[in-house]
């Protein structure tokens, strides 16, 4: 004969619903985070000529977003400030939210450094990298003095 524990149900559910209890308070403890933070979106992609980064940055304007290079990594960093008002006759409603962020990349070595563009259209950020002009193979005679 196969002996077995007895589990009374009443026991285990309630256990299980302290568990969720203290998750769920822990989760109030954190309280609201007045600062956030994200992380747009980002397309990367090569051309013959040169290196396209696409960066969403929707309702970000362009004054807020600083482009770096230190030692060969290029750094877009900047904050978002979203402000929603809402006035109704009845009430009125202000969210605000504000919040930084920062993409890295690591450039190629051979790319032209000194003449990166960037423009800015519709939300989105354009970082043209330049790669740098390499010679054809091509036959050099050279002269001997």
């Amino acid at each position: 004969m196969l002996v077995t524990r007895y589990r009374n149900p009443i026991v285990n559910r309630s256990r299980s619903l302290d568990l969720f209890h203290e998750f769920f308070h822990s989760l109030e403890d954190q309280g609201t985070k007045e600062v956030f933070d994200f992380t747009p979106a980002v397309n990367t992609r090569e051309g013959e000529e040169a290196y396209h980064i696409d960066v969403d940055l929707p309702g970000i304007n362009k004054e807020d977003v600083e482009i770096s290079i230190d030692k060969n990594i290029l750094t877009i960093s900047g904050k978002r400030e979203v402000k929603e008002e809402v006035k109704e006759e009845d009430y009125y409603r202000i969210e605000s939210k504000y919040g930084s962020f920062s993409r890295s990349f690591t450039l190629p070595k051979k790319v032209d450094v000194e003449n990166i563009k960037a423009t800015s259209d519709n939300g989105v950020l354009e970082v043209i990298i330049p790669k740098l002009k390499v010679l054809k193979d091509e036959t050099k005679k050279i002269e001997i003095q």
